[in-house]
């Protein structure tokens, strides 16, 4: 966001997705599991009810079956034995020099006697007509009828089947060096061999045909990818068998193609599938995989066969391999790159999410009488039966419980452990509520009269015996003033927690940080956490001070070890790694601090905050110092004179709950009243002048510093913002700021890259404002800028609000935009595929 033209963010990902507590820090997004996609690692809930969530973006998976197999296969399908069956009767799996035929039942078996020919490889195989089984391999096909007759037909010459295409009427094979044969069943059941060959250009990579629509005698398209880069949709009716019809350039080989209607119904697994044909078809599609691992979606026009509105998507970094399923009696995709990916229409939606899943290499779709609607995949040597649940859902979720409110917490930048910090406040310790509890027996049977003995001593041991879920019944409340803390080490992948460590009661942890001492030969690590002892909210008062607890990592990173304790004066709010050494915000006092062998050493103190410092957040030798009230001030470390000195702050008072600095000039804030803004330091500013306190005209101004930073971005989010950070959603994507707000959002801003961009947003947004007004009748303008008038941001959520409009009124806007829906459409779908989900 270095360029002012750049600089405007748009907002299109929000998600009501779980409820997040904790005023910093909240979230951070790494991919500690080696994922393509990095996770989401949140803070979440409040008190017991506590949790650390992992949310990973795609749909969760059920595994149904793992089997090994004898060999590492290369391709597997299922096939039904009849037409009118509802469920799958063979798994075929095709190894480097057989053929491997499992039936489906209570169990899976291997068969011997269903007719394919297991000594060879197999290329594809089908269900033909209404009983026939149909086999390819290299060497020829094999047409298996229902009385178990088989018709062979052997590849000419030494020539051998490389690709073939098959549905259930028609077949298409490719032969060494290019040349097409067409096959076409005809009335009696029998494959007929179509007299003329196409020979094609260059070598064929891939093929497709689209299923047989209801009523209908074939399907009227095949798709062939050939090495030119090129894809070529061939016509298969009679009168112009195998005549081109269109052509498609690609940045890439192709590895796959998928010809399919999405928005309709599966008619092989159908039985009414001729009732109401009309209910039922939906927009046809020709998906294209690439060797470099994008995917491009193309809408196929099915009278005249020609290719349009092309959409992309970057999947992986392997090539992608497309194979037809069956979703909720709908026709879906799934492309299996380094990750799988479904595309599927759901609640009037197409959408295209990965697995939460580890790599597949080739995938079926499979029915069973325990699994209607599954797949089939095959993974390294395994066969894999796996089940889909949560339709529609962007993340999946893992959830590790917590003790108390989790407040902050850091991960370990090469080892992946986490270590959180929770807090309560009017809460108990694990050892205050032991002692509580032998108060409470010690006063019952005190007070107890002498003829109640006997009932007190029961309610006694009762009470001491006891162990309430604090889950289910909720903690005991201690009163104003008390204070239970904990810090955690957590293995957050595996969700599981390596060592805890209770504090002492009414010592409260506010503060965490990761820091590499400078003084420290070796690369190490330490924890600091700043804790806060006898603290009362109302009246504000800290009867015991602060302290800073030092921890190493020792055990193999299985726990912490406490070095020393540094006790200060105020709550350290607030601690970052500086410059090997860690800044420390202590009531309003910025400190820094190295390490010492009994406890931290101060170097350097600033006292020149107004109120109290909230954050820190730090580059190169500048610090960006939150004020609780007072919005961020500026920061320069001068080394020689070993000073602090404040050279910049902002013009407004805001009352900031976390920061993230965009680049060395600019910071991206968020205050308790759900604004978020950015400031920008303008070029005129020198960071080295210092003002003169004893002079009159060098005091700066609006009682701060005498320079000021600019505003470049005001926008009112409705909710108080608890975490921002910079990050990159999606392999291959760009940089956006996430956020998190304190009831469970989870969003972004990202910036436009060109100016066109922007000003179609601004215009398209401008529409959306009067044709897609609030329910309760309120002005979206006046909304936005509820507390300071809206500047450089788009409201992407209202963009989005576009494809919710009827078609009538997209193309009225349209039209005003110079475009065609579709561009609007494909606009919006590319900007949220640049950046996130």
């Amino acid at each position: 966001m270095d360029n002012r033209e750049t600089s405007h963010p748009l907002l299109p990902f929000c998600g009501n997705l779980l409820i997040c507590c904790g005023l910093s820090d909240a979230l951070q997004i790494l991919d500690l599991a080696n994922e393509d996609t990095p996770q989401f690692y949140t803070a979440c809930g409040t008190s017991a009810r506590s949790t650390l969530r992992v949310l990973r973006h795609g749909l969760e998976v059920t595994e149904m079956a793992v089997s090994e197999l004898p060999g590492n296969p290369n391709a597997v399908w299922t096939v039904r034995k009849h037409g009118d069956d509802k469920f799958d009767a063979y798994i075929v799996v095709s190894f480097v020099n057989a053929t491997l035929v499992l039936s489906i039942g209570e169990t899976v078996e291997e068969v011997a006697d269903s007719g394919f020919l297991g000594t060879t490889p197999t290329i594809a195989c089908s269900l033909l007509g209404d009983d026939a089984l149909i086999q390819v391999y290299p060497e020829g096909i094999r047409h298996i009828r229902a009385d178990k007759r088989v018709n062979e037909w052997k590849s000419p010459g030494k020539r051998t089947i490389t690709k073939c295409a098959i549905n259930e009427r028609q077949l298409v094979i490719s032969l060494t060096g290019g040349e097409l044969v067409y096959f076409e069943m005809d009335q009696t059941g029998q494959l007929n061999e179509y007299t003329e060959r196409k020979e094609m250009q260059s070598d064929v990579s891939c093929m497709a045909l689209g299923e047989v629509p209801p009523g209908e005698a074939r399907s009227r398209f095949l798709a062939v990818g050939l090495e030119d880069n090129t894809v070529r949709l061939l016509s298969l009716d009679p009168q112009d068998c195998l005549s081109p019809l269109s052509l498609q350039a690609l940045p890439a080989p192709a590895e796959s193609l998928n010809i399919v209607e999405l928005g309709s119904k599966d008619f092989r697994r159908e039985s009414s599938a001729t009732s109401d044909t009309k209910e039922r078809r939906g927009v046809l599609y020709l998906n294209i995989g690439l060797q470099n691992g994008v995917l491009l979606r193309s809408v196929l026009d099915p009278v005249t066969g020609d290719l349009s509105d092309t959409r992309t998507r970057y999947l992986g970094s392997r090539p992608v391999k497309l194979f037809r399923m069956t979703i909720q009696g709908n026709q879906a995709v799934l492309a299996v790159s380094s990750r799988a990916w479904l595309s599927y229409h759901y609640q009037n939606r197409f959408l295209l999410t990965p697995l939460s899943y580890e790599t597949l290499e080739y995938a079926s779709a499979f029915s069973s009488d325990q699994c209607p609607e599954g797949i089939v995949a095959i993974a390294s040597n395994t066969l894999r039966i796996l089940a889909l649940d949560k339709l529609g859902t962007v993340f999946n979720e893992t959830v590790t419980p917590l003790r108390y409110t989790p407040r902050k917490f850091v991960i370990h930048p090469t080892i992946g452990v986490m270590v959180t910090i929770e807090t309560d406040h009017n809460a108990y310790t694990l050892e205050g509520k032991i002692q509580r509890k032998q108060e409470m027996a010690r006063e019952l049977l005190t007070t107890a009269e002498p003829t109640d003995q006997d009932m007190a001593k029961v309610l006694a041991s009762e009470i001491l015996r006891g162990d309430l879920n604090d889950v289910d019944f909720g903690a005991p409340k201690a009163g104003p003033g008390k204070w239970a803390s904990c810090v955690r080490l957590v293995h957050p992948v595996a969700g599981k927690t390596l060592w805890v460590e209770d504090l002492p009661q009414n010592e409260a942890a506010f503060s965490v940080c990761l820091v590499k001492f400078l003084v420290r030969a070796e690369e190490e690590y330490f924890v600091l956490v700043g804790t806060a002892v006898d603290l009362q909210l109302n009246p504000r008062q800290l009867g015991g001070g602060g302290r800073l607890r030092t921890y190493r990592f020792v055990d193999d990173f299985q726990k912490l070890e406490l070095m020393h304790v540094t006790p200060v004066d105020e709550v350290p709010h607030s601690i970052a790694a500086f410059q090997g050494r860690v800044a420390v915000a202590v009531g309003r006092s910025l400190r820094i601090y190295d390490l010492g062998k009994k406890k931290l050493l101060r170097k350097c103190e600033s006292k020149q905050i107004p109120n109290m410092i909230v954050d820190i957040k730090t580059m190169g030798s500048r610090l960006y110092i939150s004020d609780v009230s007072e919005s961020v001030h500026f920061v320069k470390y001068k080394v020689k004179e070993n000073v602090l000195s404040i050279f910049a702050d902002d013009t407004f008072p805001r009352y900031i709950t976390c920061s993230m600095p965009l680049d060395y000039n600019t910071i991206a804030i968020a205050d308790k009243f759900g604004n978020f803004s950015v400031i920008r330091l303008p070029a005129t500013v020198n960071e080295d002048h210092e003002d003169d306190p004893s002079s009159f005209w060098d005091r700066g101004l609006l009682n701060g510093a005498s320079q000021k930073a600019e505003s470049v971005c005001n926008f009112y989010l409705g909710e108080t913002i608890t975490s921002l950070q910079k990050a990159t959603l999606i392999p291959g994507g760009s940089e956006s700021v996430v956020y998190t707000t304190l009831s469970g959002r989870i969003g972004a801003f990202v910036p436009f890259t060109s100016r066109e961009d922007q000003e179609f947003f601004q215009h398209l947004e401008l529409h959306l404002r009067n044709e897609k007004p609030p329910l309760c009748g309120r002005d979206h303008l006046h909304y936005r800028s509820y507390y300071w008038p809206v500047k450089g941001v788009v409201d992407g959520d209202l963009c989005e609000q576009y494809n919710a409009l009827d078609y009538a009124k997209q193309k009225e806007i349209a039209e005003e935009l110079d475009r065609t829906p579709n561009e609007v459409a494909k606009k919006l779908e590319d900007i949220r595929n640049r950046y996130a989900f």
